[in-house]
């Protein structure tokens, strides 16, 4: 896509949009007019927020507000296309993110209350997600989970992106693009059955009104199952809204709600035979370590509602306004494994913890944008001054207590659970306001330059309704980027970056001196390359990240901490996305990370940080047999994480795994079947462990979906 035609659809979100539902679904009256209009209907990239071609896109907001072509962006952006969710088919967001190099996914293993990851080897998870360029990060034990059916995309920004969304790890954030009007008609409905009895019904439904000007969508999902745990529940109702009003090329708003109840189970941690506990008395039986206390629920209800507005002024100058307010509420109990007494002078027993969650979470996120446009000499300026604000709320209380032993002569959870006494109990406030601007500028050799300033401002209260013990904290931080990238005309574009980032620590040490932020800084340089004439998307990226100001034990007073603690993060990407052929799709990815820690008072300095594989890669392949059997495609692929360490001080290794995952659809006329397999080989593998004696997070077995569904 030409820099000007990106400016105009830029400049005319109608239009984009009606680009972008041309893209989606095609319509003969577009295919018949202009000329001009053809290449952005090919290549499916009107808008930076859309679903994309196949497995690509070619532009983004995620990586500039003002939304760029990819190559213009100095830093990694990986996406997961409406394609690949389609023939995927995950269940939750962060099997989405499973072929997306430098990302290790469900790294907590079979848990289904949060979306959980790392990102270049930081356990990032659900701090570092975000949803239409706003906060969707976790508070406390609320994490506003997300279901894939209501996203259209999902980019992962690696790296610092303080500058543009404020307060968040080094290592970058995820952002999920929600489903909305396409100003074309769209129908679906979907019936699908799986594993463990598990059975969804799925709705989602879109129209115009005559003249183009008014536009919605409707998405729905009901699901009734369980995951491989013993009596064990994965219950949902979605119901999610999006209305569109574009009166001319010059205005549009987005108005975007949800409503969302989830009944789930807690996460597994199962001892491990030999290393959580002797087995001189035996091993413990499968049918109790693939069982949970019937008290054990994690049960939640959420809903949001926002908005997406632009006004554009005239050629140069435009005004954008982003805002949601979202709350959910969690009823949260959990009877855990805590390890296991050895016996001598009681029998030997295993240990259990009650804990509960009561409490609800709201959030406020605004984001104001003034964009201007224009040239100064030969260089095009597209500057973007922005105004947020974000407000997170947690109210509620939990409790605490380990007080269960179950006699290993007599394995049972026949026992009743009383709900544990209090440990806290307030109310938690965190306002943060920032100020930034960023100009992307456009030379006419190719070359792109984007710097970026923000000064930041954090407030965290908390009412302490327990034990009386209030407090209050501000921090600020500043944070810059700088980058370029230079189109070299042949399809291949280099490009190089520095960014900044900072992360909240609320306390103090012994000297009462409040913590500062934890910083973090990258350098990375990078290459992409297209072949002219094809959709495959090449790119390599080279990083260096540190993390300094980290909490560590304070050695001469060991119950507090100082800030003396650094990280650093060295690695390599590697990633192909698009077609190989006209019939074979490809997603392929390779990740190489030497992490150490530099600088700690904890006794690990010189080791490598928990849970960072040196090696990961994947492949998905994906074979259309259109030209022998018509309306029918199997994909198939594979996931390697190398081996990690459970704790900084590396004294527990967790192995290796290679999962197997397949698909397989076929439509005719107006219907599609579909089945779905994620560890096709029912591997047994831990996603991660402790070294207290609890155990190993299990990885999720062998899960099957057949889907059956048809559009109106």
């Amino acid at each position: 896509m030409t820099n000007s035609l990106f400016a105009t659809l830029a400049r005319r979100p109608r239009l984009a949009l009606l680009l972008t539902a041309s893209a989606l679904t095609p319509c003969p009256l577009l295919a018949q007019d202009a000329v001009t209009l053809d290449p952005v209907i090919l290549q499916g990239q009107a808008s930076p927020v859309s679903g994309g071609t196949g497995y690509t896109v070619t532009t983004t907001a995620t990586g500039l507000k003002s939304g760029a072509p990819l190559t213009e962006v100095p830093m990694t952006v990986n996406t997961v296309t409406e394609q690949e969710l389609v023939d995927r088919d995950p269940v939750q967001i962060e099997d989405a993110l499973a072929y997306v190099p430098g990302v290790v996914a469900s790294t907590w293993g079979m848990d289904d209350r949060f979306d959980q990851f790392t990102i270049r080897g930081f356990d990032v998870g659900v701090y570092g997600l975000f949803r239409d360029g706003l906060i969707n990060k976790a508070q406390s034990f609320t994490g506003f989970k997300v279901d894939p059916y209501m996203i259209q995309r999902i980019d992962v920004l690696k790296g610092p992106a303080s500058v543009l969304y404020g307060q968040n790890d080094v290592a970058g954030m995820v952002n999920m693009i929600t489903k909305r009007p396409t100003f074309e008609h769209l129908g679906e409905a979907r019936l699908s059955y799986g594993s463990h009895d598990t059975a969804e019904l799925a709705v989602d439904w879109g129209d115009v009104n005559a003249d183009k000007t008014l536009s919605w969508r409707l998405t729905g999902l009901v699901r009734d199952g369980a995951n491989s745990i013993e009596n064990s529940q994965d219950d949902r109702n979605l119901l999610a809204l999006g209305v569109t009003w574009a009166p001319t090329d010059a205005t549009s708003i987005t108005f975007l709600a949800h409503w969302q109840k989830d009944r789930m189970m807690p996460n597994s941690m199962v001892p491990v035979a030999g290393e959580d506990y002797d087995t001189s008395n035996g091993t413990l039986p499968w049918d109790f370590l693939n069982t949970q206390h019937p008290w054990n629920k994690f049960d939640t209800e959420q809903a949001s509602i926002g908005w997406q507005a632009e006004h554009e002024f005239n050629d140069s100058l435009l005004v954008r306004q982003n805002f949601r307010y979202a709350r959910q509420t969690t009823d949260y109990n959990h009877l855990y494994s805590s390890g296991l007494t050895p016996g001598a002078p009681l029998p030997p027993s295993l240990n259990y913890t009650a804990f509960t969650v009561d409490e609800k979470a709201r959030y406020w996120a605004l984001d104001n944008q003034l964009e201007y446009r224009g040239r100064m000499g030969t260089a095009e300026h597209v500057l973007t001054v922005g105004v947020d604000l974000t407000k997170q709320v947690r109210d509620g209380g939990m409790g605490f207590g380990m007080d269960y032993n179950i006699p290993l002569s007599d394995l049972n959870f026949d026992q009743p659970v009383a709900d544990p006494a209090p440990f806290n109990d307030g109310r938690t406030e965190v306002l943060e306001k920032g100020i930034y601007a960023q100009d992307h500028i456009r030379f006419g050799n190719g070359v792109t330059v984007t710097a970026g300033l923000r000064r930041s401002w954090v407030e965290n209260e908390t009412d302490d309704r327990l034990y009386g013990m209030d407090s209050y904290q501000k921090d600020s931080a500043t944070t810059g980027m700088l980058g370029a990238t230079w189109d070299l005309g042949n399809g291949f574009v280099p490009y190089a970056s520095y960014g900044e980032s900072f992360t909240v620590n609320v306390g103090q040490t012994f000297d009462g001196e409040q913590f500062q932020p934890t910083e973090g800084k990258q350098i990375e340089a990078g290459l992409r390359y297209q072949p002219a004439g094809s959709n495959l998307q090449l790119a390599a990226a080279l990083y260096s990240i540190e993390k300094s100001n980290v909490l560590t034990a304070d050695p001469v007073n060991p119950n507090f901490q100082i800030q003396t603690g650094e990280v650093r993060h060295r690695g390599l990407e590697l990633e192909a996305r698009g077609q190989l052929t006209e019939q074979l799709s490809l997603i392929a990815g390779y990740s190489y990370i030497d992490a150490k820690v530099l600088s700690s008072e904890d006794g690990d300095e010189g080791n490598e940080p928990a849970m960072v594989p040196k090696h990961a890669a994947s492949v998905w392949a994906e074979y259309d047999f259109s030209n022998t059997v018509k309306g029918l495609s199997l994909g198939g692929g594979l996931r390697y994480v190398g081996k990690t360490w459970a704790d900084n001080a590396n004294s527990r290794r967790v192995d290796s795994h290679m999962l197997a995952d397949m698909a397989a659809r076929y439509s005719w006329d107006d219907y599609t079947a579909a089945l779905n397999v994620t560890n096709l080989f029912d591997k047994d593998y831990y996603a991660t462990c402790t070294v207290y004696g609890s155990g190993c997070a299990q990885g999720e077995g062998r899960e099957i979906t057949l889907t059956l569904s048809r559009t109106f």
